[in-house]
């Protein structure tokens, strides 16, 4: 069953995109005309989105809406200064200018009181890029529907959020980058009688039907076994799978003071002693930023398109970290265009050899782990992680699952999971997606396998 978006939603973003070119064209035409086109540089970026919400409580609508937002951020810079301000964006020139150009005067009153920033980033080259994604996903008159008709005696909780995202830049050089993807991202948790709870993940471009079911099937199962008695596990090391979910919570870790150039300068690192030679990781784990099919803008709030794949981690050795122009200017070094945060945008790790109907009989004894959550540094320079077990996690034996198990939390180093530790990678991926929703639909996903682990380290 595919159902299109809704036509108004998928229309708006051309007026908006255009609208965008022409408030940026108006900023640079206003510092021409006072003598400043020189002497003053600026960026414009804006944020945006046309995206239905619906949620959901025991298989029944309790809240929906569409949400049509849009913020415009103006940054202005002089003599190695900057100040930055930001207005709301409706898309309508006449009504979007009075209050950009209002934003510009103030900021150009600003700039000259604040400090000096010696490594600030001026717009440079002529790069431009457009970017569209229009999927088929949902109508909003038919997200009830589709989604409650096969759980409809279950315990269904969850929020399915869909529609267009826009992101654009542009700059006093000229350059003009434009993106827009109409997505979905449907959380879901299946509960039962004790409150027991199952969590599943169904997001991307095009809605289908068959990979949802097969989703809220694989729950129905794994929810069963959960009524099984639960078996107490012991504070120790034991033989672990994380499933791709869990694994992706350990790759939010390597954007934590993990990869970047600037954190690996200043100490601030989980990865210095990797640089450093001191550690290492596993040859089979290889971690690169891929952005082919990622849903998300190449390009940074520089104006900088990254390179379509760089590799950060290569069989065990860091041969990249992410590098800002801001961070190359800093440390005197070569940029490859990442973020200024430095963070992975489109990460992605290679599989292994691990089939899907293999994991268990390669487990054989240990723990099965679906998700994790509340993840932390525990000893940073050592790449030390803490964090807890969640929803359907299981003992098994000899290759079977014979019990759930209560939460867990776990204290274990990337250098083992990821390293000594690693038996292997499954021989699939899966995609992982960004579902926040604070302040506005998060852009992004991790392409990431499960991994089979020895010794993971369970405290609580």
């Amino acid at each position: 069953m595919t159902m299109a978006v809704a036509d108004n939603i998928a229309g708006t973003t051309p007026i908006k995109e255009n609208v965008f070119g022409q408030l940026a064209d108006a900023i640079a035409q206003t510092l021409a005309s006072q003598g400043l086109s020189v002497s003053t540089h600026f960026t414009l970026t804006v944020s945006g989105e046309n995206s239905q919400f619906t949620r959901f409580n025991r298989a029944r609508v309790r809240q929906t809406g569409q949400v049509d937002d849009g913020t415009l951020t103006l940054t202005v810079m002089q003599s190695e200064r900057t100040a930055s301000g930001t207005v709301p964006f409706i898309g309508e020139f006449d009504t979007d200018w009075p209050r950009l150009k209002t934003t510009l005067a103030e900021l150009q009153t600003l700039v000259p009181q604040l400090p000096v920033d010696p490594f600030v980033v001026l717009p440079t080259g002529s790069a431009t890029s457009r970017t569209v994604n229009h999927g088929e996903i949902l109508a909003a008159d038919a997200i009830a529907t589709t989604l409650l008709s096969p759980v409809h005696t279950l315990d269904f909780t969850g929020i399915y959020a869909g529609g267009l995202i826009f992101r654009g830049y542009a700059d006093s050089a000229g350059q003009r980058h434009w993106f827009e993807s109409t997505s979905y991202s449907l959380d879901f948790s299946l509960f039962d009688a004790q409150n027991r709870a199952v969590k599943g993940t169904v997001a991307g471009n095009q809605w289908q039907q068959l990979h949802f079911l097969d989703k809220i099937n694989q729950a129905k199962h794994q929810l069963a076994m959960m009524a099984r008695p639960a078996k107490t596990i012991d504070r120790g090391q034991y033989r672990t799978y994380l499933a791709p979910a869990a694994v992706a919570e350990l790759l939010h870790m390597f954007s934590w003071g993990g990869v970047g150039e600037a954190d690996l300068q200043q100490g601030n690192s989980a990865f210095g002693l990797l640089r450093q030679g001191k550690r290492q990781l596993s040859p089979k784990f290889t971690l690169q930023e891929n952005f082919d099919q990622a849903n998300t803008p190449r390009f940074n709030t520089y104006g900088e398109v990254a390179p379509l794949q760089l590799p950060i981690i290569l069989k065990g050795q860091l041969v990249n970290s992410l590098v800002s122009s801001r961070s190359a200017k800093e440390y005197k070094t070569q940029s490859n265009y990442a973020s200024r945060r430095e963070h992975l945008r489109a990460p992605e790790i290679l599989t292994g050899t691990v089939a899907s109907d293999q994991v268990l009989a390669r487990l054989e004894r240990g723990l099965y782990l679906s998700n994790l959550h509340y993840l932390n540094w525990s000893d940073h320079p050592n790449g030390r992680v803490t964090g807890m077990t969640r929803y359907a996690c299981f003992w098994v034996e000899n290759g079977e699952i014979v019990a759930p198990i209560e939460n867990l939390r776990f204290d274990e180093s990337l250098y083992h999971c990821f390293g000594e530790g690693l038996v292997d990678l499954t021989d699939f991926q899966e995609t992982v997606p960004t579902i926040d929703t604070y302040d506005r639909r998060g852009l992004g996903d991790s392409r990431v396998p499960g991994i089979l682990a020895n010794d993971f380290t369970y405290t609580l």
